[in-house]
């Protein structure tokens, strides 16, 4: 593909209906193409010839989704707006937090009344489909109803795995107003600290919060089969359509479109995993749905093998590897139920999958040919942020059976309880980080290990953890166990 402008269209939460999306593919068909591709936070992309891009843009202007057209054929960073991720798309599909409905998320997204600069997250920690920590600002449902905690990443790294938690819970009335006046602060003054980064918002906002006592749930179920018709908790129907390309035909999408209006299904919902959900269809309609996709031989019976892929968008090495290592693979017969991986061809790619296929960005093999390495995430969680080597500068006919060596060792693990191991270059005895200073939740003092703390007698230079047992907050007298690391910026 030429090196030409992508269009990049912002779905808020991967909600959009049907008739908006008819008209992005208008744009998109007036762009050149028969085709249009999701990206891994809830978006749509296609290409646009850059005499094209005006009439597309006003296309696009009549939906009131905002839109971003890129200088090149690569999504470089850092983009001038961001999209809002939501878990909508995983109600009624897998497990999710007892009082986390469609409903909620309607009202918190219906609250933005504004384009993000910020990556948003809003999570269910239940469900396994789409990632809890891939955003800036990650809000994600506690066990307390209508709160949620807030996570925020502001390492100028996509990878980097300090998330730095908010002490409070935030209320679901206060989400939107939270994530705006939260990034207005740090444009205007990037320096603050996470200390000051609160005390200012606190001073300056009024949000609805309750003090936080726990952490959130992390997935327990394995990452889920999305694709096919199933049926939902609620006795309806849910349909999951993967395309192995990422290039969905205008055509087909054109005919679901006009089939959801038809038959009242008023929303479309984007994965993280380049793929749609269909959410809603009454038992009734199910052999509209089939004769559709009879007509354009649409395929419902892709292994999980290969649907548990992220890839970056448009990129034909990333594609070419992956399809190479699913038919190795396939070939070989081995189950990966519950991996899911990463093709990684950009130094500054965000990881938010269990496994890690990287390709190695200094040497190259005898032949010059490309070498690549293979990561995991600790306990192979990816939800960790932490990632382990499994083997480094690897040629590209090695990688099956070194996949399938991992796959063995993660199901080892799984029956074991997840204990970390010492696999080949694996970083073994790692240390959890350390921090000098940690605050109070309740009344927001810090104790700041280079000063200790000698109205209690405990000395300059002791660490928090070496505090004993039985320390409490020399303000409040609040107990040692509701102190939470600060990090320092």
């Amino acid at each position: 593909m030429k090196d030409i402008p992508i269009i990049r269209v912002f779905v808020k939460g991967g909600l959009i209906s049907p008739a908006e999306l008819l008209q992005v593919m208008k744009a998109s068909r007036e762009a050149g193409n028969g085709y249009i591709m999701f990206g891994s936070r809830q978006d749509i992309l296609f290409p646009v010839e850059p005499v094209k891009s005006a009439k597309a843009g006003v296309l696009l202007d009549q939906t009131g989704l905002a839109y971003h057209i890129t200088e090149s054929g690569r999504l470089k960073k850092p983009f001038k707006q961001e999209n809002i991720v939501s878990s909508y798309v995983s109600v009624n599909v897998t497990d999710s937090t007892w009082w986390l409905k469609e409903d909620v998320y309607h009202y918190i997204l219906d609250r933005f009344d504004y384009q993000p600069v910020f990556k948003v997250n809003i999570i269910d920690p239940i469900q396994s489909l789409v990632p809890l920590f891939t955003g800036h600002f990650n809000f994600v449902a506690s066990r307390q109803e209508h709160y949620w905690h807030l996570y925020i990443r502001r390492n100028s790294s996509e990878n980097s795995s300090t998330l730095i938690p908010w002490p409070d819970l935030i209320h679901e009335n206060d989400i939107a107003a939270a994530a705006k006046h939260i990034e207005q602060v740090l444009q205007e003054s990037p320096g603050l600290s996470h200390r000051e980064l609160y005390k200012k918002v606190d001073s300056e906002v009024k949000l609805h919060s309750v003090a936080s006592d726990e952490k959130p749930s992390k997935p327990t179920s394995l990452f889920p089969y999305y694709e096919g018709l199933n049926t939902m908790q609620n006795n309806d129907l849910w349909l999951g359509l993967y395309w192995r390309n990422n290039r969905f035909g205008i055509e087909f999408l054109s005919e679901a479109c006009r089939l959801c209006q038809q038959t009242r299904v008023g929303k479309i919902s984007i994965t993280p995993w380049k793929s749609f959900i269909i959410k809603g269809i009454r038992s009734d309609d199910r052999i509209l749905w089939e004769k559709l996709m009879g007509r354009y031989g649409i395929n419902l019976r892709h292994s999980s093998l290969e649907l548990n892929w992220h890839l970056p968008v448009m990129d034909e090495e990333a594609l070419e590897l992956k399809t190479y290592l699913v038919r190795e693979l396939d070939q070989k017969d081995i189950s990966t139920h519950g991996l899911t991986f990463t093709v990684k061809t950009d130094p500054d790619m965000l990881l938010f999958t269990s496994v890690v296929i990287e390709r190695d960005f200094g040497e190259k093999g005898p032949e010059g040919e490309l070498l690549y390495n293979i990561l995991y995430a600790r306990n192979f969680n990816p939800n960790s942020s932490e990632y382990l080597t499994f083997d480094e500068k690897v040629m590209k006919t090695d990688l099956p059976t070194l996949l399938i060596d991992l796959s063995k060792t993660y199901f080892n693990e799984l029956e074991s309880g997840f204990e970390p191991g010492s696999h080949r270059t694996a970083v073994e005895n790692e240390e959890k980080p350390v921090y000098s200073s940690y605050q109070c939740r309740n009344c927001m003092t810090i104790y700041d290990s280079e000063y200790g703390d000698p109205q209690a007698g405990i000395k300059e230079g002791t660490l928090f953890e070496n505090l004993p047992g039985n320390y409490v907050c020399s303000v409040c007298t609040t107990p040692k166990t509701s102190f939470i690391p600060v990090e320092e910026y």
